[in-house]
Parts: C-alpha cells; sequence; structure tokens
C-alpha cells in the first residue's frame, strides 16, 4: 500500500475507533510506519474530520438517495474523510477521489466503490456551495453540548465557542525562565502572560531546547491555574490529578515542595519522566485523589479536577463526539468528593485552587457555590487582574477565572477553563 494510502488508512482506523468504540483520538491512530509528514497528514486528516463531523454528516446524508447498511459504516467513514480533503483540507481532488475510492476497495466494499467515486466527484464539484449555505456552528457541535452552552452563556457565545473549535490551534509552550529569550530562539509570540505560543509544526522533541529540560508543552489557559496560588516557593504544595505534569512542573519550578497525586500508575510514570526531562523535583504518588490524605496539614492545594474536557476540544476534537450528557453527574460527583477531600488537606488559611478545563457550568461555579453554601470552612479570595496580566475580560462576576476558546482569537485562542480560589477558614 503507497504510504499516501496508508495514512489515510490510518485516519480511516482512528475514526472508526473514536466514533465507534469512543476511544480517544490520541489513542486511537497507529501511525507506526509512517514517516513524519505522513504522520502527520493521517493525524491532521482524522482531527478535521472530527472538527466538521456535522458539516461534512449533512453532506454525505444530501448525497445518498437510501441510507448505508449499518454493516458498511466503514464506507460512510471513507466518505467523510474524503469530504474533509475536498472542502476543509484542500487536498486535490483527484488525489482525494482516487484515494477513497481505493479505501473503499481495500475495505471489501468493491460493489459500493462506484458510489463512493460519484458522491466524491459530485462533491467536488458542488460542495463548496453547499458549505455556504450551511450553519456550521450550529451544525458541529451535539445537540446536547449546543443547548447547555446556550443556555449558560447565550446562543452568541455558543456560535462563538463552536467556531473557536474550527482551527487548528497553535503550540503553547511554559518556560522555565527568560520566557522572551526563548520566544526568540524557538520563534514564537511571547504573549502576555508569559506563554510562549508558536504556530505548529515539525516534532516537538526537535526544537531548540527541549532535550536540555527549559519548557514544556502547556496551553495558555491551563497555565493559569498555578499562578492562582502565589507565591509557594518553600511551600508545601499538593497537585491532586497531577498527570500529565504540566501544573507540577510549574510549581516545582516556582520553588514549592510539591506533591504529585495522580491515580493512574501509566500517567504518573509519564509525569516522572517529564519531571527528569526539566530537571525539576517533586514527590509522586499513585493514589485516589479522593482516599490520599497527607502526613501533615499542607499550605495550598491545587485541583485539576477531572472532567469532561469540553474546554479543551480545540486541541481534542473526538470530545465532541466520545462525551455523553450522561457522563456530566458522574464527573460531577468525582469532583464534589475530591474538592471536599483537598480542602480537608490544607491547614487554615491555606489556600485550594479548584479547576476544571471544561466548559460545563455543572462542572465549575456550581461546585464552588454548592461547596460554599454547604457551609464548609472555606472563603472565596477574587482573582484581580493583575495577576493575568491585566486580562480582566478573563475574570467572572465571582471573581473565577472564565476563559473561553475564543479569547485572544487574533493570537490563536485559548482553551476553556474554570478555577475558583479558596481559603480555608
Amino acid at each position: 500500500m503507497p504510504a499516501e494510502l496508508r495514512a489515510r488508512a490510518a485516519a480511516l482506523a482512528g475514526l472508526g475507533r473514536v466514533l465507534g468504540e469512543r476511544q480517544p483520538m490520541d489513542e486511537s491512530r497507529d501511525t507506526r510506519g509512517l514517516e513524519g509528514r505522513d504522520r502527520a497528514f493521517a493525524r491532521l486528516l482524522l482531527a478535521t474530520t472530527l472538527r466538521r463531523l456535522g458539516q461534512i454528516d449533512a453532506i454525505v446524508d444530501r448525497c445518498l438517495e437510501r441510507p448505508l447498511p449499518d454493516k458498511a459504516a466503514i464506507v460512510r467513514d471513507v466518505l467523510r474523510l474524503g469530504i474533509a480533503q475536498l472542502l476543509f483540507i484542500e487536498t486535490p481532488a483527484h488525489a482525494a477521489v482516487n484515494s477513497s475510492v481505493e479505501l473503499v476497495r481495500a475495505s471489501g466494499w468493491d460493489g459500493l466503490a462506484g458510489l463512493a467515486n460519484a458522491i466524491l466527484r459530485r462533491v467536488a464539484r458542488e460542495g463548496a456551495d453547499w458549505l455556504a449555505a450551511q450553519d456550521a456552528a450550529r451544525l458541529n457541535a451535539p445537540a446536547w453540548l449546543w443547548e447547555s452552552w446556550r443556555s449558560a452563556y447565550g446562543e452568541d457565545t455558543a456560535r462563538r465557542i463552536v467556531t473557536a473549535h474550527l482551527g487548528e490551534p497553535p503550540l503553547d509552550i511554559s518556560v522555565r525562565d527568560d520566557a522572551a529569550g526563548w520566544a526568540a530562539k524557538l520563534g514564537g509570540e511571547l504573549m502576555p502572560t508569559g506563554t510562549v505560543r508558536r504556530r505548529t509544526g515539525g516534532p516537538i522533541e526537535e526544537l531548540p531546547g527541549y532535550a536540555d529540560g527549559q519548557w514544556w508543552v502547556q496551553d495558555l489557559a491551563a497555565a493559569l491555574p498555578a499562578r492562582l496560588m502565589g507565591d509557594v516557593a518553600g511551600r508545601r504544595v499538593v497537585d491532586l490529578c497531577a498527570a500529565p505534569g504540566g501544573k507540577t512542573a510549574q510549581l516545582a519550578a516556582a520553588g514549592a515542595q510539591a506533591i504529585a497525586i495522580d491515580r493512574s500508575a501509566r500517567r504518573m510514570t509519564q509525569l516522572t519522566k517529564n519531571l527528569a526531562r526539566l530537571r525539576l523535583t517533586a514527590e509522586t504518588i499513585v493514589a485516589e485523589a479522593e482516599h490520599w490524605t497527607p502526613s501533615a496539614a499542607v499550605d495550598a492545594v491545587l485541583v485539576d479536577a477531572p472532567c469532561s474536557a469540553t474546554g479543551t476540544i480545540r486541541r481534542h476534537p473526538d470530545a465532541l463526539w466520545i462525551k455523553r450528557a450522561e457522563d456530566i453527574p458522574i464527573f460531577v460527583a468525582t469532583q464534589e468528593r475530591v474538592l471536599r477531600a483537598a480542602l480537608a488537606m490544607l491547614r487554615t488559611g491555606g489556600t485550594l485552587v479548584y479547576a476544571v478545563c471544561s466548559l460545563q457550568p455543572e462542572e465549575g461555579p456550581a461546585q464552588i457555590e454548592k461547596l460554599l453554601a454547604s457551609g464548609a470552612p472555606a472563603r472565596r479570595v477574587p482573582i484581580r487582574p493583575e495577576e493575568l496580566a491585566g486580562m480582566a475580560e478573563l475574570i467572572s462576576p465571582a471573581g473565577d477565572l472564565r476563559t473561553f476558546p475564543f479569547q485572544l482569537a487574533e493570537q490563536g485562542g485559548m482553551d476553556a477553563f474554570f478555577a475558583a480560589r479558596l481559603e480555608k477558614t
């Protein structure tokens, strides 16, 4: 099989695993044997198809006189990938059509190869006009997510959220020191909060400073919760649900006596490797966050709680299609347990920062309001604009952090995060 067809076959297999088995995109792709350029194309093709799946499926349905048989689901996936290439990646029409027909045949559906050829050739001719008439924002979000965001933030903001998810995000980097210098070395832009941002391209491991442990990959918004801890030098700080370790690295680099807790031994191994590359030190413990207890009350706790991750869809578009409305109450129950356990670990006067990479209000502000209303020994400590490089627009009326993917749009946007800071009373 030619390399260009193998890359498309890898994307096809990944799409089947994401949509059929609800497997995360980064775990679904098998790109072994592909060169770097083909590996990157397979990822781009899969991610683009997932980002635009609503629009793509509307076009598939428009072109089919009758639905494909359930057992021919793989043919629909081939059509999805072909349409993504034709309308969103701008692959030459002959390459997109011919490779898709070959994939249909290779999948054992020779009898549908002619249909696939006809549909994709029609899309190549007419698809641009169809796109222009579509409501892209409405089509590219599952109904339950759309209604959740529209109800919480209004329809205009919901549209801006979905639209922000449609583009490939930049590469964000947290550096140990000399952010301006590393922005120059990496050909990036220094963002207001100190994150270095560069356009994606090329293996991360080959960039200057990676092997020397000078920086780590971390979205700009993901780097904000640790900043809310204040001066942590010399303080005992617990990072709950810590893997893969970006926030642990921030705390350790700031001089904290960091204790990283995560339930996954596999993910903790990766965290330990990341710290070793960065030449940073933290105590690492594999344990359930809500069941682990420190030997003595600690100065601060950072809770990076398990959540729906709907705030990271622009980087992980699979979340659109593998998460379900019924998942939210499960996350909410876990978050409540972890939040109360974190509060119990703190000394009086200690700081707790609760953070989720989620747009769902049940996982963010509702958790804090519920905790405070219960009479728990805590008070909210509002965030000040100067703690966020003056970006007051990132602060909610209640004084919490609330970022959206469309903020800093001209510079590439950011993930959606909620974070609240509490003091134990």
